[in-house]
């Protein structure tokens, strides 16, 4: 529980520049696993120098700053530096983005139930967000994984789950850290859009009761959770409006108004899906919350591609990302149109 005025005031500051108006969070937090699946799509192997060159095309984007109000750095690139030996810490803050860093341990089978996960990485927590700090972090991040197939998701799994981020954002804000609390229903599988609702439901329910329980300051900490959508081999056909007003439906029922906003992970949505969702979701007026965007591969998708890993790419690479960036900073206003995608 965070004690003095200040130091909540601190936590509620960052957590409303994280949701600067019209802003979003780039996630460029991949494990070494993901970021080497990204680069065997482009024929590049995962070496330290080419992920380093990479995140350096991504960070030192002109311009990004106005659309992106906050990175989501890996314990590798926290500590990496440009090739004109400046810190991508010091990059991201010279153009008015804020540092933040993945620090959950990735996922485990859950005892009883080894078809479900459960998020590890609570050990040391506080020393690594201490050191964090020092490097420069505003904000963290810690993703728990439920999934949906036949029993699934357990209550067992959503209260345990639920129980792992509570204490997560509890150590971040007791260090002044910013949680991004990350429960995140996984689009894998054949399942409708409904069964995607209930448990999205359940999940945020649960989870909110046991912050509330826990004392989490639900002021200084920001959401990042799912759309509610159907599974992707489901073959179930939706628009974005229907996805906006089914999710919008679940957070009326589960946020508390005091939240100061969610920023929506892409959950293997493509670039223009997400885009086109994010600004459905914001053609509602009168919501206690801000509605904004958290993602990696759709911002990053068409970017990565272009780059290939080639020097001569670095411009053209670097104009994909911010074309991505600027079409959800207008979606999170409710001001996309797919026409724009062509311009």
């Amino acid at each position: 529980m965070v004690n003095t005025n200040t130091a909540k005031k601190i936590l509620t500051d960052t957590a409303h520049k994280m949701l600067a108006r019209g802003k979003g969070i780039l996630a460029a937090d991949e494990s070494f696993g993901t970021i080497e699946k990204r680069f065997a799509k482009i024929g590049l192997p995962s070496t330290e120098e080419n992920r380093r060159a990479y995140r350096e095309m991504l960070f030192t984007t002109k311009g990004l700053g106005d659309f992106i109000s906050g990175v989501i750095l890996f314990d590798e690139t926290i500590r990496q530096k440009t090739k004109e030996n400046v810190g991508f810490v010091e990059t991201l803050q010279n153009a008015g983005i804020l540092p933040g860093i993945k620090v959950d341990g990735g996922t485990e089978e859950m005892p009883g139930s080894p078809k479900e996960k459960i998020t590890k990485g609570l050990d040391g927590l506080s020393q690594r967000l201490q050191e964090y700090k020092k490097l420069g972090a505003h904000f963290a991040k810690w993703r728990a994984v439920i999934t949906i197939g036949d029993g699934l998701p357990t209550e067992a799994n959503i209260v345990e789950n639920a129980k792992i981020l509570a204490e997560y954002a509890q150590t971040c804000q007791r260090e002044g850290i910013v949680p991004m609390v990350e429960p995140e229903v996984l689009m894998d599988g054949s399942h409708t859009m409904e069964r995607c609702r209930e448990a999205t439901e359940n999940v945020l329910r649960i989870l909110f009761d046991v912050f509330r329980e826990g004392g989490v300051l639900i002021e200084g900490m920001v959401l990042k959770t799912n759309m509610v959508v159907p599974g992707k081999e489901s073959g179930q056909k939706v628009t974005a409006e229907e996805i906006a007003d089914l999710t919008l439906r679940v957070f009326r029922k589960t946020l508390p108004d005091n939240l100061p906003g969610i920023a929506f992970l892409s959950g293997g949505q493509s670039e223009v899906e997400a885009t086109e969702n994010l600004n459905a979701l914001n053609q509602s007026k009168s919501l206690p919350w801000t509605l904004t965007f958290s993602y990696g591969r759709a911002l990053q998708d068409s970017s990565i591609k272009t780059w290939s890993g080639k020097k001569e790419n670095v411009k053209d690479a670097q104009t994909a990302l911010l074309k991505r960036a600027k079409l959800n900073s207008l979606a999170a206003r409710g001001k996309y149109s797919r026409s724009l995608e062509d311009v």
